[in-house]
């Protein structure tokens, strides 16, 4: 007999994937960043605890991140992090996860973003996420 008070059973961890259909388990609605917001978050939070005098409690694993993050951020310009993600933002018929990876892998065409993103398929005509690309490129540090 069933409970129908009780909550539906989560699907067990490890069954997440980003393939044609994004089956994102606990993370499906969970705000997301790219790598360059990322690395504009960490970068803060460090230098402020430098300049506090607190124990910033650098690990090896805080170093590896921001080392990767430094290699891989597209965007290291502020200003121009911020203009990405607004610019992102104003697709909603995205999901974060999607906007995020644009903004991250910053494709050059629209086949190379489906083909990487393949969520993205039936989303966006290729005209429109052309035109994304390309306003994003315009931002991407050279």
């Amino acid at each position: 007999m069933s409970n129908k008070m009780s909550r539906p059973k989560p699907p067990p961890p490890g069954t997440e994937e980003a393939s044609a259909n994004l089956n994102l388990g606990e993370f499906q609605n969970v705000d997301t960043l790219t790598l360059s917001e990322a690395a504009l978050v960490l970068n803060a939070l460090v230098a402020k605890r430098r300049n506090d005098r607190k124990n910033v409690n650098e690990t090896e694993m805080l170093n590896q991140t921001l080392n990767y993050l430094d290699h891989f951020a597209r965007f290291t310009q502020k200003e121009n992090v911020e203009a990405v993600e607004r610019l992102l933002s104003s697709h909603k018929d995205l999901a974060k996860f999607e906007r995020a990876q644009l903004g991250s892998l910053c494709c050059e065409n629209a086949d190379e973003a489906k083909t990487l993103i393949p969520s993205l398929q039936d989303k966006i005509k290729d005209e429109d996420l052309q035109d994304l690309l390309d306003e994003i490129s315009k931002l991407q540090n050279r």
